[in-house]
């Protein structure tokens, strides 16, 4: 079956997650990728056998280059000659010392997509800072609404500056490889961990620019919405989320408090905002009398969404996420067969597939040498010199 993309050669030199989470993308689709890394191999930011690279550089094959010896980058040139686009999250200086900027490998290859990623973008006074998720977060308003009411700032669980930048990036190579179906060029595609933070605060966003108010922390609770959130059972933690009237009124039926939504006080979503912090108490004295798995059953079957609260363990446990096939597993030559993400999206023709494991910095060194014309001795010199 073919993949989508497997017409697509990336040429990777990202680091770090932000950078190859957008190669991912790609890569999981078919895109043919020679990821670039640095000479020494002690550079990679993440063990080479550990989860979090195994994760993040799948799919691919590996070359070590000196890049600072300009036998190094003649030979990202050449790369870059047969490719259709190029990845990168240095700072934004770094291509441009190196000689590896859009401006000259726009040259090299006039049709190339040159995806950049940065901490804070590529003008205005924070340009050259450097970039880290948690920052991010908390430049981009994330922390300053995540967390309980007077608890203070929060991160999220996860790196989703980083995520997200690198999904963004994956989507504005694909427009831009699109585009080039009808121009024939190429063309530099940006995005940046603080721009995609400010893009993910979305309704928290237009509740300052439209209504000019000042987003507060919420805890578990929606923001706007009520009720919302995480309630105790008897037996564990369930959310709960009755965001219509209809839902509201199945609520109250499920948990036996039918006076709550013929309430005059309560009748309205507004009302029922304003009224949270009496309302809570009430009906989590009667969600305390259920327990979690009867409660989420009569509440789905109500129309009420609800679910449970799972740590990671029971995520990959649970009968949904099995059915969704969320995992697949590769063989890794070190690990033997390992079990990594899969992919989210499916397509019914040409869906992508997790086909190798990644791999160890340099293993594909000799093969794409070889792909690029140098013979034995050209490659035997390129070692000796300390070039790959």
């Amino acid at each position: 079956m073919p993949l989508p993309l497997e017409h697509i050669r990336v040429v990777d030199m990202a680091r770090v997650r932000s950078g190859p989470t957008a190669v991912r993308q790609l890569a999981d689709m078919g895109a043919q990728v020679v990821q670039v890394t640095a000479r020494p191999e002690g550079a990679t930011p993440f063990a080479v056998h550990g989860s979090d690279y195994q994760m993040v550089n799948r799919n691919k094959r590996s070359l070590t280059l000196n890049l600072k010896d300009y036998r190094g980058q003649r030979i990202v040139k050449q790369l870059v000659e047969r490719a259709d686009v190029l990845v990168e999250n240095f700072r934004p200086d770094v291509m441009e010392r190196l000689g590896l900027e859009y401006k000259s490998l726009s040259t090299v290859n006039p049709r190339l997509i040159y995806a950049s990623i940065s901490g804070f973008g590529e003008e205005g006074p924070y340009r050259d800072r450097p970039g880290y998720d948690q920052i991010a977060q908390g430049m981009g308003g994330l922390m300053s609404v995540t967390g309980e009411p007077g608890r203070g700032p929060m991160r999220a669980g996860i790196p989703v500056a980083d995520l997200t930048a690198g999904l963004f990036l994956a989507q504005g190579i694909l427009v831009a490889l699109l585009e080039r179906e009808r121009s024939g060029r190429g063309q530099k595609v940006t995005t940046s961990l603080l721009q995609a933070m400010v893009q993910m605060l979305d309704f928290q966003a237009t509740r300052w620019l439209i209504d000019h108010d000042i987003p507060p922390q919420a805890g578990n609770d929606h923001p706007t919405a009520f009720p919302t959130g995480a309630f105790e059972t008897k037996d564990g933690l369930v959310n709960i989320a009755a965001t219509t009237q209809a839902m509201w009124e199945s609520l109250c039926r499920v948990v036996g408090a039918p006076e709550l939504a013929e309430d005059e006080r309560y009748r309205q979503p507004r009302s029922r905002s304003q009224h949270r912090g009496e309302l809570t108490p009430m009906l989590q004295a009667c969600i305390r009398q259920m327990g979690s798995e009867e409660l989420i059953r009569r509440l789905n079957d109500a129309g009420v969404p609800s679910g449970p609260i799972l740590n990671i363990r029971e995520v990959f446990e649970n009968e949904q996420v099995r059915a969704m096939e969320m995992t697949a597993r590769v063989e890794h030559a070190m690990l033997g067969e390992i079990e990594l993400l899969g992919i989210p999206v499916r397509l019914s023709r040409t869906p992508g597939s997790v086909r190798t494991a990644a791999p160890d910095p340099g293993e594909h060194n000799d093969q794409i040498l070889a792909e690029l014309g140098y013979g034995p001795n050209e490659r035997r010199t390129l070692y000796e010199a300390g070039v790959v």
